[in-house]
């Protein structure tokens, strides 16, 4: 039983509209597929979306990790995950997004080795996950018009960027939530573009609005400055950037830095260390989220299986695919109705079918 082919594939999908945070806007997502292939019949999907900005990635890099990955995995047994994580880690160092799609694979294979969904397999905590809807940076008018619409569309959370202008942002929050009342989540993501004084000042004008939680709002190294905010903060503080490993997860618990951990597999390095990251945080008591970056239907899955395998997973911001104008996956993967993330039938990650035309013709195929 082992790996007998890894095929990659790149992709560029658009988004219905460009998608703008604190640091730039994006029009398109640029990732990377990988599918392996076993010696008994039995394949699995993985994707990875990197980004220079967080993970210090793009497609060339991910490509030239795979390089050197993927020849050192061909014959190795795919359900000796963790042998096979550590093997990755052994012939290249960082890289999280190029072996997290490498780590889906895998844990795609293993579900489908058992004949199981994944999060079953995982833990099985829940059945179907909340997942919020982001909202990009535009004008406060503009952005709570945004808000409206998607709460007409279903969503309960939602995810609202901000970080660009401290009065704009306080007034972006104000009208979203006069626009869409008070029952709906409201969540911030500052993408790191205040300085801890701005932070600490725009949190405390919109306590009143009943804001869940405040993701990032300094830049990632600034740890002392996440300190301070959180000390000062009547919000709740999210980390993102900040935390890439169990490593760092740890640092920011002992130095009493956050309140809560936003975990994303293309940070963490796939689903094998995102749950040790998990399980970190849970042991000091900081709930965690699960992210994404510009994943497709593949990425999203592997997300959402891990956000309803996991307790301590308590929040989810996995909407990237929905972003998209382009859908990678057109049968199986994860379906959103009414805000909740729910779960095909099938097996291991449960995506079944992808867009050919998306996906091309392999660009590598290690034997």
């Amino acid at each position: 039983m082992g790996i007998q082919q890894i095929e990659v594939y790149s992709v560029t999908l658009r988004y219905k509209e460009p998608f703008r945070i604190a640091p730039g806007a994006s029009s398109e997502s640029r990732n990377i597929v990988v599918r392996i292939l076993t010696d008994y019949d039995v394949f699995g999907w993985g994707e990875s979306s990197p980004s220079q900005r967080v993970t210090g990635e793009n497609t060339k890099t991910v490509v030239k990790a795979l390089d050197r990955i993927a020849p050192k995995l061909i014959g190795m047994c795919p359900l000796r995950i963790e042998q096979d994580v550590e093997a990755m880690d052994a012939v290249v160092e960082g890289n999280p997004a190029a072996k997290a799609a490498i780590d889906m694979a895998l844990h795609d294979i293993f579900g489908k080795t058992t004949r199981k969904p994944l999060f079953m397999l995982m833990g099985g905590y829940r059945t179907e996950v909340l997942t919020d809807l982001t909202l990009g940076i535009k004008s406060p008018k503009e952005m709570a018009k945004d808000a409206v619409r998607a709460v007409r569309r279903g969503f309960k959370a939602l995810k609202v960027k901000v970080g660009v202008s401290p009065a704009e942002d306080v007034e972006c929050i104000r009208l979203i939530r006069e626009a869409v009342g008070g029952d709906i989540q409201v969540r911030i993501d500052a993408n790191q573009g205040w300085t801890s004084k701005q932070a600490v000042e725009v949190l405390n004008k919109i306590e009143k609005f009943n804001i869940q939680l405040a993701e990032q709002p300094v830049p990632a190294e600034d740890i002392k400055g996440l300190i301070q905010v959180k000390k000062n903060s009547p919000i709740p503080v999210m980390a993102d950037e900040s935390v890439h490993s169990p490593e760092d997860a740890l640092h920011l618990i002992q130095a009493e830095a956050v309140d809560l951990i936003n975990i994303k597999l293309m940070k963490s390095g796939g689903i094998l260390k995102a749950r040790i990251i998990a399980a970190v945080a849970e042991a000091a008591g900081i709930p965690c989220m699960i992210g994404c970056m510009g994943e497709s239907g593949i990425g999203i899955a592997a997300g959402a299986h891990l956000a309803a395998a996991v307790k301590n997973i308590q929040y989810a911001d996995l909407d990237s695919d929905i972003l998209l104008k382009d859908k990678l996956v057109t049968k199986g993967g994860t379906k959103v109705k009414s805000s909740m993330r729910t779960f095909p039938k099938q097996y291991g990650l449960g995506v079944k079918e992808l867009d050919q035309k998306l996906l091309g013709e392999p660009i590598r195929v290690y034997k």
